[in-house]
């Protein structure tokens, strides 16, 4: 059985989103992202483990150095899977801002 962790548990974590957040604008490899942080490279390693495993990040070797990249198709899904919440929010605060523009026009 193969099992995969949670893509929400994996971005849940801080320093996982900042890998997400470095990697966002240039390939890099796992000692470039690791001098980013004031933890051990192995515990920066483990992070890379998860989001690759969760097909957040992809690996690319380039001769003797493996570069992380994100996973475009991946992130896609999950920005696809949050928007109805996000549009959902902007409609209620929409609405709760006309109802406040409403109430101060009525209270001048």
């Amino acid at each position: 059985m193969n099992l995969r962790r949670d893509v929400f548990q994996a971005i849940a974590d801080p320093t996982r989103r900042a890998i997400l957040l470095l990697l966002a604008s240039q390939s890099l490899t796992a000692g470039a992202i690791a001098s980013n942080f004031d933890t051990a490279r192995p515990t920066v390693s483990k992070h890379l483990s998860i989001l690759t495993e969760c097909e957040l990040l992809q690996q690319e070797q380039t001769g003797r150095e493996i570069y992380y990249h994100l996973n475009p198709v991946k992130m896609k899904e999950i920005a696809d899977f949050i928007e109805p919440f996000r549009e959902m929010w902007d409609d209620r605060f929409n609405k709760l801002e006309a109802i406040m523009k409403n109430y101060q026009a009525k209270k001048s």
